[in-house]
């Protein structure tokens, strides 16, 4: 079995060097990575079922090169009707009302959120804006799903943006794909069961490889700290285990790709991989590594090993038993797709509906959201200090 899991294992990993190799630079004809419709575990014979039939009236922001406005199925889900939406471009906000099959649009997100109609938005814009736009959400009193990172490099604003969602009571998600992919997922089930016990030590790693810029608003992708875009591999400690990371000690690789190097970035980066070391507010220790410029196998993935049992994808081995179908997904509502990034998006959609819908935090609240971002804030911080040892700060669900 463990053999069988092995290969497994590495066949992915040659299956997704092939692919990559295929598409180390983006055109308009080739998908970006991770954004094709995946494939994901169900639980045999489980049937959906709604808990409401009410409808929660949404606003879409952000139809970019990444097109996220659409591709979470927010339009496709029995309990949501979006009322309106936006993109800066008006050609793109056409292209996103027309994939949301919806009539009303908005010039910027400034002004949609105005609209009374609109009970929750689902903020889907450039990185850099992520935490002025939540803000104005929240603001107004509309609950808030947004696109990863919760903030852009900025502890200020971590705190700022903890304390709006504090003080409003409204519902905050971070879109965090890692947490629904079906090894991440896994590893939760299988933590939350007690089959791994205290977790000692985890790896994630997010690798997407920049060969060539990939158009973006303002050119805030070409260049960026990788550690200021932590999620998707912070996840594989956060998203299973619900804990956070207190220190850090992060080294940074300097890029040998031409438009990544600091003089051709607005960011003045100099690091086109930055990997560290955390340890964890339960005791053990965490790698996390994020990658623009390594070619090769990409995307998101990670390690679990606790003191009963470890993790590699979704094969467990330790001193129990698991049951397979346990460690699987329920079913998503009829007609809505389970989406790209390891068939998360679906699942992301449904889990923050269901939070409104049942008046509790969805699983990635603001303070799994801060505590997976701002641990990266301060690992390239510590990059930058040739690896010095750092606190991190911490948030706690409210």
């Amino acid at each position: 079995m463990a053999s069988n899991s092995r290969r497994g294992f590495l066949r992915q990993l040659s299956m997704g060097a092939g692919i990559l190799g295929a598409h180390s630079s983006f055109g308009a004809d080739q998908p970006i990575q991770g954004f094709d419709d995946t494939k994901t575990t169900v639980q045999e014979n489980a049937v959906w079922q709604p808990v409401s039939d009410r409808k929660i009236r949404f606003g879409i922001v952000g139809y970019g090169v990444c097109r996220f406005g659409a591709a979470f199925g927010y339009q496709d889900h029995p309990n949501v009707e979006v009322v309106a939406v936006s993109d800066l471009f008006p050609d793109r906000c056409a292209e996103l009302a027309k994939a949301c099959r919806c009539e009303k649009t908005y010039p910027s997100l400034e002004e949609l959120v105005k609209d009374d109609s609109i009970e929750a938005v689902y903020v889907a814009t450039d990185a850099p804006s992520h935490f002025k736009h939540c803000m104005e959400v929240l603001k107004h009193g509309k609950h808030v799903v947004c696109a990863v990172p919760s903030v852009f490099g900025s502890l200020e604003d971590a705190d700022a943006l903890y304390e709006m969602v504090k003080t409003t009571g409204l519902t905050y998600q971070l879109n965090e794909t890692s947490a629904f992919k079906d090894d991440c997922f896994a590893m939760r089930k299988a933590y939350e069961g007690g089959n791994l016990g205290r977790l000692v030590y985890s790896e994630g790693e997010y690798y997407h490889y920049f060969g060539t810029p990939l158009d973006a608003y303002k050119e805030w992708r070409t260049g960026l700290p990788p550690q200021w875009y932590p999620t998707h591999s912070n996840a594989y400690h956060v998203c299973v285990t619900g804990e956070s990371f207190t220190e850090v000690s992060c080294m940074g690789i300097p890029s040998v790709v031409d438009h990544l190097k600091p003089e051709n970035n607005v960011f003045k980066n100099p690091f086109g991989t930055e990997v560290a070391l955390f340890r964890t507010s339960g005791g053990g220790m965490s790698r996390m590594t994020v990658s623009w410029d390594t070619p090769g196998f990409g995307g998101e993935m990670g390690r679990v090993r606790g003191d009963k049992g470890s993790m590699t994808g979704t094969a467990f081995q330790g001193l129990s038993e698991l049951d397979a179908n346990a460690l699987k997904k329920a079913p998503l509502p009829p007609g809505m797709s389970a989406g790209g990034h390891g068939g998360s998006h679906g699942y992301l959609t449904e889990e923050f509906v269901h939070a409104i819908l049942e008046n509790r935090k969805p699983l990635v609240d603001i303070a799994w959201g801060l505590n997976m971002t701002v641990a990266g804030v301060v690992a390239h911080q510590s990059a930058l200090k040739d690896g010095e040892t750092l606190k991190i700060p911490q948030y706690k669900s409210v």
